[in-house]
């Protein structure tokens, strides 16, 4: 791809990509990508499924798609392998992504947000975009069946990685791996806490009347039977009435009085 000719060279976004695309040219065992030849703007990638998961062992192939605006803006994430966890030929939701563009940082690179994939793959679901929720051992086997995918524009994918060991990770990039997995462990706090509250609602559910949020032997209000509640209203009527029934005898025999006295 002749890019001097087919792009303004001094655009930032082509410059950052020509840059990235040199840096990245050599493929590793974690991960390899590289522009197509007719677009600079889109990439295909091969990762390593994370080591000690169900993904162990896979080489997982997908597209990246960068908006002339990159780096400030993120990529889209698209997976062409079938592998359990996000859906295939579907943009991703991931912090890294164009669905958050508000957590992406310039600095990051394509190869962050390789590193970011791979450690984000092993992490729950939850429902988000494109994401898939199969077993384990059905990931495991869909890691094993990748190793013999192929890609139209690519090859077969498993021949795209290599021995070498990749770069070490920067400060920036292993906090960012830190604050995926840190993520996914809120994730995972916020589902059992929701999960025992669920279960203390369907007990409180089945405690007769209002006792669960009573305490004492009170009888809630609203508990009692609509005619003992008549009764109630009724009683305290009738003492009213007799009380002020006392009240004109008393002010009848004080007028009595009164007038003896006077005579």
């Amino acid at each position: 791809m002749d890019v001097e000719q087919k792009y303004n060279i001094r655009n930032p976004a082509v410059k950052r990509l020509m840059r990235e695309a040199c840096e990245l040219s050599k493929p590793t065992d974690e991960y390899f990508a590289r522009p197509l030849e007719d677009n600079l703007f889109e990439w295909h990638f091969t990762v390593h499924g994370p080591p000690t998961s169900e993904y162990e062992g896979g080489v997982y192939h997908g597209r990246i798609l960068l908006p002339t605006e990159y780096p400030m803006k993120p990529p889209n994430i698209i997976l062409l392998t079938p592998n359990g966890r996000f859906e295939t030929h579907k943009k991703i939701c991931l912090s890294i992504t164009g669905y958050h563009p508000e957590t992406w940082q310039p600095s990051w690179s394509i190869r962050t947000a390789l590193l970011a994939l791979i450690a984000f793959m092993s992490s729950p679901g939850n429902g988000a975009i494109g994401s898939l929720e199969y077993t384990p051992e059905e990931r495991r086997v869909l890691a094993m069946k990748s190793r013999n995918w192929e890609c139209n524009e690519c090859g077969k994918v498993v021949n795209l990685l290599s021995t070498s060991k990749c770069e070490p990770l920067t400060e920036e990039e292993s906090n960012l791996i830190n604050r995926i997995a840190l993520k996914a462990e809120d994730v995972r706090l916020s589902q059992g806490i929701e999960s025992q509250s669920k279960e203390i609602g369907r007990e409180e559910e089945n405690v007769p009347g209002d006792f669960s949020r009573q305490s004492g032997n009170q009888i809630p209000r609203a508990s009692l039977p609509l005619n003992e509640t008549q009764e109630l209203v009724e009683s305290s009527e009738n003492n009213n009435l007799t009380a002020l029934m006392w009240f004109v005898i008393a002010a009848i025999v004080l007028i009595i009085a009164r007038r003896l006295f006077l005579l």
